[in-house]
């Protein structure tokens, strides 16, 4: 047991400087630079070979995740909601903070793979995606912070972590690479010091506690990055009347395990798979109850999309 706990607190010491929570000289050498960070070539999505630290991190702000492509559990949703924190901070991106998703497959993960699923989630410039030496890669998320003891017992192999760091000062954050993207993108530009435009509400106008629909919640945080409910296909299709369109237990199922639905080669998993460019749902480990409140909440969402449109006079041809 006494081991177990100092094994425990090296762990969150050896975190927390990689992690940049302490502040920066507290740890010998101070701020982390090249005496820190492994200096590994890795290559591009467009196959450039660049080195880790002098290429990527020397002088720049960035925001630093693991994915692989074949992934069926927390990758899509992760690639989805920075997708969307891409768009929100605009031109920042490529100029002001860089993104960097890293393969942990690099074996199946060539440039061209990885061009192709860049593709599939239209992401804009400044996002690279990055292979290498799966000892490098290793070395690397070791050295951010992007690997941990809990790795180990997470079915992905790895937990959807994003690491946001300014090389030049020394500060580096760890957050949720699914947390809400704007709030992310807020937590980005808050964190690097940035001025927003945007009116904040005080909290001296608030009246009372916003009421929280939790269908609504489930749906904003698991599947508005790539879903709507009347406004069009995304990345995956337009779920307006979607359990009058197919079998309510089929939807049920599909939302609750995608990833054994499509392994069955179920049918319309597979036609799904094909039209949306073999983009992965990816499997959210949602409860039954959770599934139940999501059905409830696109049902309502058709329900009004439809009541609204019979409102709406037909346009003018």
């Amino acid at each position: 047991m006494r081991t177990q706990l100092r094994n425990g607190i090296a762990a969150v010491a050896t975190f927390a400087a990689a992690a940049g929570l302490l502040a920066p000289g507290t740890a010998a050498g101070g701020p982390w630079g090249a005496d820190y960070f492994p200096n590994v070539p890795l290559t591009t999505q467009d196959g450039k070979v660049v080195r880790f630290y002098d290429d990527l991190l020397k002088g720049k702000s960035v925001a630093v995740n693991l994915i692989y492509t074949r992934c069926s559990a927390s990758c899509p949703l992760e690639t989805a909601k920075m997708t969307q924190v891409q768009r929100i901070l605009g031109d920042r991106v490529g100029k002001d903070i860089f993104f960097y998703s890293i393969s942990i497959d690099p074996k199946n993960d060539t440039p061209e793979v990885m061009k192709a699923y860049m593709q599939k989630y239209h992401i804009g410039p400044g996002w690279l995606f990055l292979t290498g030496k799966e000892e490098d890669i290793k070395l690397i998320s070791g050295k951010l912070g992007l690997s941990s003891l809990t790795d180990l017992s997470n079915r992905d192999g790895h937990m959807p972590s994003l690491m946001i760091g300014n090389e030049p000062s020394g500060r580096w954050m760890r957050n949720s690479a699914v947390d809400n993207p704007r709030f992310l993108a807020r937590t980005i530009g808050n964190f690097l010091g940035w001025k927003s435009t945007e009116p904040m509400q005080s909290y001296a106008d608030l009246r009372e506690p916003p009421k929280i629909d939790e269908g609504a919640r489930l749906f904003k945080n698991r599947c508005a990055a790539c879903h709507t409910v009347g406004k069009g296909d995304g990345i995956g299709p337009d779920l307006v009347d979607v359990t009058k369109r197919r079998e309510h237990c089929w939807v049920g199922r599909y939302i609750a395990e995608p990833d054994k639905v499509l392994a069955e080669k179920d049918p319309i998993a597979v036609e799904l798979f094909a039209k949306y460019k073999d983009v992965r749902m990816p499997n959210l480990d949602l409860s039954p109850e959770d599934v139940a409140l999501l059905l409830s909440h696109i049902e309502k969402e058709s329900n009004a999309v439809v009541a609204q449109a019979h409102k709406d006079p037909p346009a003018t041809p």
